[in-house]
C-alpha cells in the first residue's frame, strides 16, 4: 500500500442548488385542496387548518398535509376566548406572539407589509405554513404563484413574491423576507405590485416555509377580509381556504444546496507502480515473485482510500474498472464528496 500527501490544490469545494416540488404529487402545482374535519373539530383546529391534496375522508392512507392555514390577531378577534373571564386572550392572539418571537425576535415589534412611502403596519394577518416535510433547505421563491379568488365574484389576484425585482437579501431578525406581491414567478406586475395604500400582499419567508397574507390589501382586490369580531369563532381559516380553493393554483418547488469536495489523486509515472497484494510480492520474504515485475511492473488501481494524518480511513472510492498502470503511464483521479 502507497500513500501520498494531498496539496492544497488538489482539492476544490463546489455548491450546486437542487431544485424539486415542494408537494407530495410530484408536481409543482396544486389544483385541488381539501380539509379535514376530524382535523377542524379537533384541538389544533382553533389555530389553524391542514390542507391536503386528496380528501382524507376518502383515501385517509394516500392523505398528506401540504401546508396549514392560520389566522393571528394583536387583540385576538376573530376567535373565543379560552377563558371568558380573562378578556382578550385567544388562539389568535396566540398565533400573532408565536410568529413575531420566530420571525421579528422582539415581542414589542410590529410587523409591516411594503416597503417605501407604501406600507402598513399590521396587527392581524393570515398565515400559510408549508408542511416540513414538503421541502428541503428552503422554498425556492421565483417559482412561488398562488391565486387567490373572492366567492362572491370579485375577480382573481396572483400572487408571487418579488424575487427577481430585488437585488439585495432583506431580513426581518435573522430570516430572510421577499414582499409578496402581485405577479408571477418572482416578477411584479406593474412598479411593484403594491395595493395602493396597504402596502405589499404579504410577507414571504423562504427559509422558515412560512407565508404571511396582509388582509386589508386581498380585501381591496377581491373582496375577502378577515373576520375581525371580537371573542366570536370568525372561520378566518376557512375564508382563505376558500379564496384558494377557488383559485386553483399554488406552485411552488423546494431547493437544497449540496456543497462537494472535489478531490483530485494525481498519480505520476514513478508512483503506485508496485503492489503488497500476495499475487505480487512474497509473504515469506517481501520479494517481487515474478521477476520480471522488478524493472517493468504492471498493477491495477481499483481504489482510492484517503486518510487523516493519524492514519484513519474516512473515506474510499471505487473505480468503475481496474485502471493499467505502469512506469510509463500516469493517472488523474477525480473524487468526488457529498455532504
Amino acid at each position: 500500500m502507497s500513500f501520498k500527501r494531498f496539496d492544497t490544490e488538489d482539492i476544490v469545494v463546489s455548491s450546486d442548488s437542487i431544485t424539486g416540488p415542494a408537494w407530495s404529487t410530484g408536481n409543482p402545482t396544486l389544483t385541488s385542496f381539501f380539509t379535514s374535519s376530524i382535523q377542524k373539530n379537533g384541538s389544533s383546529g382553533d389555530f389553524y387548518m391542514s390542507a391536503y391534496q386528496v380528501d382524507p375522508s376518502i383515501s385517509a392512507s394516500l392523505a398528506d398535509v401540504q401546508f396549514d392555514i392560520a389566522y393571528a390577531d394583536l387583540k385576538g378577534s376573530g376567535s373565543v376566548y379560552y377563558n371568558p373571564g380573562v378578556v382578550g386572550k385567544t388562539p389568535t392572539l396566540s398565533n400573532f406572539g408565536q410568529y413575531r418571537s420566530l420571525i421579528l425576535e422582539d415581542e414589542n415589534a410590529n410587523f409591516i407589509f411594503g416597503s417605501g412611502t407604501n406600507t402598513l403596519t399590521a396587527d392581524n394577518f393570515f398565515v400559510i405554513s408549508v408542511e416540513r416535510a414538503r421541502y428541503k433547505e428552503s422554498l425556492f421563491p421565483e417559482t412561488f404563484n398562488l391565486s387567490l379568488s373572492g366567492s362572491d365574484g370579485f375577480g382573481k389576484i396572483n400572487l408571487t413574491n418579488d424575487s427577481k425585482d430585488t437585488l439585495v437579501n432583506t431580513f426581518l431578525g435573522s430570516t430572510r423576507v421577499l414582499q409578496v406581491v402581485s405577479g408571477s414567478n418572482g416578477n411584479a406586475v406593474g412598479t411593484d405590485g403594491f395595493v395602493a395604500g396597504s402596502g405589499s400582499y404579504g410577507l414571504f419567508f423562504p427559509d422558515i416555509g412560512t407565508i404571511l397574507l396582509n388582509p386589508h390589501a386581498i380585501s381591496q382586490s377581491i373582496h375577502v377580509d378577515a373576520n375581525r369580531t371580537n371573542n366570536s369563532n370568525g372561520l378566518n381559516n376557512q375564508t382563505l381556504y376558500n379564496a384558494i380553493r377557488l383559485g386553483g393554483n399554488f406552485q411552488l418547488n423546494s431547493q437544497e444546496t449540496i456543497s462537494s469536495d472535489f478531490v483530485f489523486a494525481r498519480i505520476r509515472n514513478g508512483e503506485f507502480n508496485y503492489s503488497e497484494n500476495p499475487s505480487f510480492i512474497s509473504g515469506s520474504t517481501g520479494e517481487v515473485i515474478y521477476s520480471n515485475f522488478i524493472n517493468q511492473p504492471q498493477v491495477y488501481i481499483t481504489t482510492v482510500g484517503m486518510y487523516n494524518d493519524a492514519n484513519e480511513l474516512l473515506a474510499v472510492s471505487k473505480l468503475s474498472r481496474p485502471l493499467l498502470k505502469d512506469f510509463t503511464k500516469e493517472a488523474l483521479i477525480r473524487v468526488k464528496l457529498d455532504f
